[in-house]
């Protein structure tokens, strides 16, 4: 997807309200992981240097529309300035004559952080004389925050027809690139990966991306409900039981199409979670009393061997239990399988938000895929061929 962005005289001289996405992992007074803010570096960078003067607005948590300094914005201050080398002065509010007043005192290329949007109840209404109040103050609105862009709320897409102009940052334009290769028109052979624990979160994607496919690898939970629908015992397993004739129909459409659908063929179980009676079982095999949580070594090496010779690789959702070493592997594996197709082959692999994000950081091999999404809804949906509300308007 192609979106129209900013050149320097757009924005030079420019009241201009950056939608960020500073919903970040906190804990103990602290962030525990920055990339969300790292990743508008380059377009805040951008502004900056143009001359613009520059509010940042973001939600943060979920205070449902009233006030919580559990959720205040105003406690991630010092890891902006940190992470952006800069002076950020906080407003304790997104709307209304403070912040008014805060950006008319800015100099260019001088920033502002204004409070958690989310602080009000209308931010999520996308309610249109809440959108115009946080307007008010602007002259121009770029939307960055793509892990945000499948929100319809007045900081993503209710404020653009109250500037004078708005324009996509360089994250999101990224993302919509990135995203488009392995979506739109992906280069064959094309490799979709898909895990996580339920088929119902992947249903429309594999409904989008099944003509699109040369092969589908699934792992995670998801996978023991295909398994029990080709008659499998799966003991103990996550079984989406409403789903199975969609599995079912997928594997059936899939065969008539010259899809190819590949199946743990062995996992790595144990009775639970937190037990310590693991083993690695075929998937003719599974206990009765035992559960899958990773795929096991030879569906390792099916699924590496699968991956050679693609050209395009898009992954979503983990192989199993990653956060566990017991239940690591198999992810930790593949991601380095995806690592190595990309670096060595130039293979176009683009790993989606959420949890998969955290297993390439985790392995270490997000700086060697081609591009880690910002966002886990965002990607799921922009990869279901639906249109997000905070892309949709810089479609060109």
């Amino acid at each position: 997807m192609k979106l129209k962005t900013f050149t320097p005289s757009d924005v030079a001289g420019k009241k201009v309200l950056m939608r960020v996405d500073f919903n970040v992992p906190f804990k103990n007074g602290k962030v525990t992981d920055n990339a969300r803010i790292l990743a508008h570096t380059s377009t805040l960078k951008k502004l900056l240097d143009a001359g613009a003067k520059v509010a940042l607005v973001s939600h943060f948590g979920r205070p449902k529309g009233k006030v919580d300094p559990a959720f205040s914005l105003s406690q991630i201050v010092p890891d902006v300035e940190k992470a952006y080398g800069l002076k950020v002065v906080f407003v304790d509010d997104c709307v209304g004559d403070k912040v008014a007043k805060a950006v008319d005192a800015l100099k260019p290329g001088e920033v502002v952080m204004l409070e958690n949007s989310r602080y009000h109840p209308e931010e999520q209404k996308n309610d249109e004389e809440f959108s115009k109040k946080m307007a008010a103050p602007f002259d121009v609105f770029v939307m960055d925050a793509f892990s945000a862009s499948h929100r319809a709320d007045c900081s993503t897409c209710g404020v653009i027809p109250f500037v004078k102009a708005a324009f996509a940052g360089d994250l999101l334009m990224r993302e919509g690139d990135m995203l488009g290769a392995v979506s739109e028109n992906p280069a064959k052979p094309y490799v979709l990966i898909l895990g996580g624990a339920k088929v119902s979160d992947k249903i429309d994607i594999v409904g989008n991306l099944l003509d699109k496919a040369t092969t589908i690898l699934i792992g995670g939970g998801m996978a023991y409900t295909f398994l029990k629908a080709q008659g499998k015992e799966i003991g103990k397993s996550l079984c989406d039981a409403e789903r199975l004739d969609f599995a079912k129909d997928t594997l059936k459409k899939a065969a008539d199409m010259g899809v190819k659908i590949l199946l743990p063929v062995d996992s790595v179980v144990a009775s639970g979670m937190d037990a310590t009676d693991t083993e690695t079982v075929s998937s003719d095999n599974m206990p009765a009393d035992k559960m899958g949580l990773d795929i096991g070594p030879e569906t390792v090496k099916l699924f590496t061997a699968a991956l050679d010779g693609a050209k395009s690789i898009l992954w979503n959702g983990p192989m199993g239990v990653f956060e566990d070493p017991k239940f690591a592997e198999g992810t930790k594996k593949l991601a380095e399988a995806v690592a190595d197709m990309t670096q060595k082959h130039g293979t176009i692999s683009v790993i989606g938000g959420g949890d998969t994000a955290s297993a390439v950081r985790q392995f270490k091999v997000a700086d060697k895929v081609s591009h880690v999404s910002t966002g886990g809804g965002a990607s799921l949906e922009y990869c279901e061929g639906k249109k997000l509300p905070g892309m949709e308007p810089f479609r060109v």
